[in-house]
């Protein structure tokens, strides 16, 4: 019994270790990017990737980051960041980067009627 102990002690202490303490690092992709954000209207609807779309997950369409990229949104105003996955293409208005999903935008967003935002775009290694 007394081994038993000692060994699930021993496993759990290995286990702790094997945890995800690494923190994700990032390169920097493109430092001057205008970021907007979804419709309500687009909820449900299939991103290009073949999603579908919802305005309350953390997602983006970029035109050509691969999907499934994972990036850093920093909002360059205040400092606050969010990590969205791309599913879907676009913007396509010009002088737009990125579109976010409304709760990553919102999350970033010190005014909430903005429309854009002026943000920095990291690529997660």
């Amino acid at each position: 019994m007394v081994k038993r102990i000692a060994f699930l002690i021993v496993m759990l202490t290995v286990l702790a270790g094997c945890g995800s303490s690494k923190k994700a690092s990032y390169n920097s992709f493109d430092k001057k990017a205008v970021a907007t954000y979804y419709a309500d209207k687009f909820n449900g609807k299939k991103t290009a990737s073949g999603e579908k779309f919802s305005n309350s997950k953390y997602t983006a369409a970029h035109k050509k980051l691969a999907f499934g990229t994972k990036l850093r949104v920093t909002n360059k105003a205040n400092g606050k960041s969010v990590i969205v996955t791309v599913n879907d293409r676009g913007p396509f208005t010009k002088g737009y980067d990125i579109d976010l999903s409304k709760k990553a935008f919102m999350e970033i967003s010190d005014n909430k009627n903005h429309g854009k935002l002026e943000v920095e775009l990291e690529i997660a290694k």
